[in-house]
């Protein structure tokens, strides 16, 4: 009978189903002499689980981390050296026009608009198309409603005249 408790006990605990008073059983079941042999493969665990709960840290472990103040001014510095690069340009000139740019650079303005503005026709023409499709599917939708309004008419004529 104790044999097929520990086996359930056993089931249980791969279930993880088990209470804490039904772990120390398993254990104290597996740290004996009497074990089953079916079941000697669980002792190395078992007894690993009861060495591990011993085990202890000693080593004291500091409330405060030491950090250096180095290392918050870097980032501060980081953090004022960013904003300069942001904000320093803006502040010596005024907004450029396109006049103020040499030709070579007017010339790849003018270019990477014309892309855009090509990009931008595409895809108008893609949106026009699937309006189209959007149509389409509603009209589909609605010949579908007609079609199931005339299967029930079928349906319900057949009924009067088998009668």
């Amino acid at each position: 009978m104790v044999l097929n408790n520990i086996e359930k006990l056993i089931e249980k605990y791969n279930n993880a189903e088990t209470t804490l008073a039904e772990e120390a059983k398993l254990r104290d079941y597996f740290a004996s002499d009497n074990v089953a042999p079916h079941l000697e493969h669980y002792i190395p665990m078992f007894t690993y689980f009861s060495q591990a709960q011993q085990e202890q840290y000693t080593k004291d472990v500091p409330l405060k981390p030491k950090r250096t103040k180095l290392y918050q001014w870097i980032s501060v510095a980081a953090i004022i050296a960013l904003m300069f690069s942001i904000f320093v340009p803006t502040w010596n000139n005024g907004p450029k026009t396109l006049a103020d740019y040499t030709p070579e650079e007017q010339k790849m303005y003018l270019e990477a608009k014309a892309a855009l503005a090509l990009l931008s026709d595409k895809f108008n023409e893609g949106t026009a198309s699937l309006n189209v499709l959007n149509t389409a599917s509603e009209n589909l939708n609605a010949g579908f409603e007609t079609a199931s309004y005339i299967t029930e008419f079928s349906e319900a004529t057949n009924k009067l005249l088998k009668n």
